[in-house]
């Protein structure tokens, strides 16, 4: 495998630079809780990165984990303490599609969840699961809620993130295949619109250099019956590439890092410098689009 490790270009490697830093604004009683799938400590530490210049404008609390209820009951918790009733939910997925009924289950706003679990002698922290439990039940809250139902892969400043990341890592576009990798889900019909909407954003790669090629795949991670076919597809844009006289670059569209991508590819040649979406300016510049969004309402209270 040639896996090379470029330099994020200054002028937007750095999301603290995206809002200035100003008195928290806006009602008192409204609040921000930015729901994201976590993982490695850079992993989270790129999220809280993004989120950080936010917080000089709104109350914000992150909870990790793939709509993980005892993260978002202490995220909320945390902002009711300040003194929050109204919570704009920011879900920084890729897939605005993404856990999104069972968070509703969760904050009591459809019904599928059962109460909080009580803790017992067995289990003396229940209702505090790991980043990734997969617990379901509803939070303990007085809050009202409006989500985001939006993912990064509808948002047109993530064509840009790709543009840039393409443009650092090309040496001779004509000759250049470019890849661009998602995760992907299970579902078949889900899966499509996955590609149709990340080719979208793949528009703004095809307009920042005459690439030889510019496609989107998705790896379908998690699914043993629909991976292998993911991978020999993959494996065959990169084997085309160098049979061609070309070289192959491979943008993760993920939120953070390169996931199994290096595994995948070994043997194989490419370029690529690691990163997904983040580190990138635009993506504190989204969140902070989906809470000016949010913030009018209109919000919604548990039903219990």
């Amino acid at each position: 495998m040639i896996f090379l490790a470029v330099a994020l270009l200054s002028g937007w490697a750095s999301p603290a630079r995206a809002v200035a830093r100003t008195p928290v604004e806006g009602p008192a009683d409204f609040g921000v809780l930015v729901m994201a799938h976590g993982g490695t400590p850079e992993w989270d530490k790129e999220v809280l990165a993004a989120v950080e210049p936010l917080k000089s404008r709104y109350k914000v609390e992150v909870a990790f984990g793939m709509a993980d209820p005892a993260t978002i009951q202490d995220a909320t918790a945390k902002l009711e303490a300040q003194g929050v009733k109204r919570i704009g939910v920011v879900r920084l997925f890729i897939s605005g599609e993404s856990w999104l009924e069972r968070t509703e289950q969760i904050l009591g706003l459809r019904a599928g969840a059962p109460p909080r679990p009580a803790p017992t002698a067995q289990s003396p922290h229940a209702g505090h699961g790991d980043h990734h439990s997969m617990d379901l039940w509803r939070i303990d809250t007085r809050a009202s809620f409006a989500l985001t139902t939006q993912g990064l892969n509808q948002a047109e400043g993530m064509g840009a993130i790709l543009a840039d990341r393409a443009r650092a890592l090309s040496r001779n576009p004509g000759t250049e295949d470019v890849l661009i990798l998602a995760h992907g889900p299970g579902d078949d019909a889900e899966n499509a619109r996955w590609i149709a909407t990340i080719d979208a954003r793949a528009e703004a790669v095809r307009k920042s250099q005459p690439f030889r090629r510019v496609e989107v795949m998705t790896l379908r991670e998690d699914w043993p019956d629909k991976r292998p076919e993911a991978e020999r597809r993959v494996r065959a844009f990169l084997e085309r590439a160098k049979a061609e006289g070309g070289a192959a670059i491979v943008l993760p569209f993920r939120l953070q890092g390169f996931g199994p991508y290096a595994e995948v590819l070994q043997g194989l040649e490419y370029v690529s410098d690691g990163h997904g979406l983040l580190p990138h300016k635009n993506v504190t510049l989204w969140i902070e689009g989906q809470i000016q969004g949010l913030e009018p309402g209109p919000f919604r209270a548990p039903v219990k």
